[in-house]
């Protein structure tokens, strides 16, 4: 059944028809959407990431490296940022507050930094608070080695589980037969860590001779969406594939997701990297894209703020220009809707806490999405 699925999807690439698990499930455009989409936060390049602090206002990255704070309608930018470095895909990218922002004050960031041996840079996590419109208290809690001048796959997006352990992805930097299969090696993994950076004791590499005890998860490609389910409380990921197999899995302790070895897609020049999409002791995606959408950002819907949406899944898409909205049926995808089609690359969605999606896109800003009466 399997192989009939892939050479179906294969007729479908071939004439650009999207193509997922359930090969059925085809993208539409839904005749009427319960929301007025209306620009927050304008003239932004490249927002990477939202964060929402208890009082309601809103961290933004800004690729460059720019950090701001919206708050009642004012914009700020926050000063000591850490330095990026700022190369092809790599910059200021995710920003998330500690669960218990209200009493420790803690934000994380994730960025490319060239700190350490070796020319280029790598991903790196660091936490800091806000002081006045300044970043104090800085700590470098994980930086990912060695060096590489390569522009590709920095991942990153970080996640607190209901445990308060923190998660973060850094995608294989361009080195797919080199990192991904090795936990000896940073790079198309998963991390989990406590959240002053320590390794917590039952990390599934702990005890491995020479791993790097902070994986989780590995066999990534490059993780551009983490995000807690609101009811299982498992961590889900989104990843892009190559010429084709986004992936959306559910992270498991000590899991192998297969990248290299199997995947849905192809080389971007067209030919085969592997023939393998299954093997034993390799995870198998909940859902793929054929081709590929280039998902970035991902947020559930667990409010009753947008008819018909609650427990769906949205997702940006960098590459066809839309917001993609998942109807889930347990882990399965029963349907798909493309919205704000054309509107620019959707890097990043998140549901505030007020219950409403924001929606940052490059070029415009970040978007408020304001359910209709």
């Amino acid at each position: 059944m399997k192989n009939s699925v892939s050479l179906l999807c294969a007729y479908l690439f071939i004439f650009n028809i999207s193509c997922a698990q359930n090969t059925e499930n085809q993208v539409i455009i839904p005749q009427d959407v319960p929301f007025i989409a209306e620009l927050l936060i304008d003239e932004m390049q490249i927002p990477w990431g939202i964060g929402f602090l208890p009082d309601g206002s809103m961290l933004v990255t800004e690729k460059s490296g720019k950090l701001i704070h919206f708050k009642d309608g004012a914009i700020t930018t926050l000063s000591n940022v850490p330095e990026v470095y700022a190369r092809g895909q790599g910059g200021l990218l995710d920003v998330v507050p500690h669960p218990d922002y209200k009493n420790n004050g803690w934000i994380y960031l994730t960025y490319s930094s060239s700190e350490g041996e070796g020319k280029g840079g790598h991903t790196a996590l660091t936490r800091a608070k806000i002081n006045g419109n300044t970043l104090a208290n800085i700590e470098l809690l994980y930086k990912a080695s060695p060096n590489t001048t390569k522009g590709q796959h920095f991942g990153s997006r970080i996640v607190f589980d209901n445990e308060g352990y923190l998660y973060f992805s850094i995608g294989e930097r361009g080195a797919r037969d080199e990192n991904p299969q090795d936990i000896k090696k940073d790079g198309g993994k998963i991390y989990r860590l406590n959240d002053d950076g320590s390794i917590p004791e039952d990390n599934p590499f702990i005890d491995t001779d020479g791993a790097k005890t902070a994986i989780y998860s590995y066999g990534h490609r490059n993780p551009q969406g983490l995000i807690l389910h609101p009811e299982t409380g498992a961590i889900w990921d989104h990843e892009h594939g190559p010429r084709g197999g986004d992936e959306i899995n559910i992270v498991k302790k000590g899991a192998n997701f297969g990248w290299p070895v199997i995947t849905y897609g192809i080389n971007y020049s067209g030919t085969e990297i592997t023939d393998k999409k299954e093997m034993e002791g390799m995870e198998q995606p909940i859902h793929y894209w054929v081709p590929s959408i280039a998902p970035s950002g991902m947020a559930f819907v667990n409010s009753d703020n947008y008819k018909g949406w609650n427990g769906s899944l949205l997702v940006g898409s960098l590459a066809f220009q839309y917001l993609e909205r998942l109807e889930m049926d347990g882990n399965k995808v029963i349907s798909r809707e493309k919205l704000m089609d054309g509107l620019g690359r959707v890097r990043d969605v998140r549901q505030g806490p007020d219950g409403l999606i924001y929606v940052a896109v490059e070029g415009k800003g970040i978007y408020k999405l304001v359910p209709k009466e």
